[in-house]
């Protein structure tokens, strides 16, 4: 018997909603409507729920790729834009800052959403956050605010610049800027042109120039999602959210296991001061630095989770390991993929 070929399978179309996925509202419990994405029930067997969580300025159409691929593995996936960005409104003086007047507003969504939706689907829950998302993860984490079986960060923000200031003052510095005058006003240049794109933008996420193009894409066919900078308000909130979190205590509070996935190419979430004979500097092959990357900062939060641990990357990731180069994000796949397959194992 002649054996016929089997066909490759369909290159996934970044720029397309696929027919699997259905978008949706979700009413935060004060009424605001909260951008959400859903693919249901995938064929087969369910390996299990799974809620992404996006960066500062993101919106779920970057991950499409991504979150179809969770759900080709088995997962009934779900992901939301943070309200007052993406398609969840505006919270700033315009429709392009990104503001919010506290962190906890959004981990009070978050902890809401997520005790409606594990109660609707199907178990185990897993939770990932990507930068921003990533830091509230941790932080609604370390509040007990959820309770996923386990959770992945990517690239979170615990750190950004300046790194040589000490946190205390760094706050202090942008609670004056905030109070100087209206705390949604935009607190960096965007571009020399109105709303256009810093042209050097791609350096700062990503290797991928198709992958790139793909949010560029979008934000012109669904030129409500675009956001530019965030306000002064924003930035003395992020960095008090940052220094509750790196209080002694609040991490290691958090039992379920966290992975964290961490590069010392990325050039956003970066640097936090060691001497390099201090024992909290971690050698990422940059000895001529005297300040550590954001892998060395972030390897320190990972010691500091009791089920911790961390994957590393080398230069050649930036930012965005999801929408790197294949290599990369293929590395970051399958290391969730593995660290679900033995935090999260399938329900009977």
């Amino acid at each position: 018997m002649t054996e016929i070929p089997r066909s490759a399978p369909a290159a996934f179309d970044r720029r397309a909603i696929p027919p699997e996925a259905v978008e949706t509202r979700w009413q935060a419990p004060d009424g605001h409507p909260i951008r959400r994405i859903d693919w249901l029930m995938p064929r087969g067997a369910c390996r299990g729920s799974l809620l992404f969580m996006p960066g500062r300025g993101d919106v779920y159409e970057k991950y499409l790729e991504t979150l179809d691929y969770w759900h080709r593995k088995g997962w009934r996936v779900t992901a939301l834009d943070w309200r007052g960005q993406g398609g969840s409104g505006r919270l700033g003086l315009d429709d392009v800052t990104g503001h919010i007047d506290d962190f906890s507003v959004w981990t009070g969504d978050l902890a809401a959403f997520w005790e409606q939706w594990r109660k609707v689907t199907p178990g185990p829950h897993v939770l990932i956050g990507h930068s921003m998302g990533g830091h509230l993860v941790l932080r609604a984490l370390a509040e007990q605010a959820v309770h996923p079986d386990a959770a992945v960060l990517i690239a979170p923000m615990l750190r950004f610049f300046p790194s040589f200031l000490p946190m205390l003052l760094f706050q202090t510095a942008t609670w004056l800027m905030k109070s100087l005058g209206n705390p949604r006003r935009l607190a960096w240049k965007w571009s020399e042109k109105p709303r256009a794109v810093p042209t050097d933008r791609m350096d700062l996420l990503t290797h991928d120039e198709d992958r790139y193009g793909d949010e560029l894409w979008w934000r012109g066919v669904r030129p409500e999602i675009a956001m530019g900078p965030g306000s002064w308000g924003w930035v003395e909130r992020a960095a008090a959210s940052m220094r509750w979190l790196a209080r002694p205590g609040r991490l290691e509070a958090v039992t379920m296991p966290v992975q964290i996935h961490a590069t010392p190419g990325d050039r956003l979430v970066v640097f936090s001061f060691f001497k390099l004979d201090s024992p909290d500097f971690t050698d990422c092959g940059k000895r001529i630095c005297v300040v550590s990357c954001a892998a060395c900062q972030i390897e320190k939060a990972a010691r500091r989770l009791p089920r911790g641990e961390l994957v590393r990357y080398a230069a050649e990731a930036r930012h965005e390991l999801l929408r790197e180069h294949d290599p990369v994000r293929d590395k970051a796949l399958a290391a969730i993929d593995d660290f679900f397959d033995r935090t999260a194992p399938v329900v009977d």
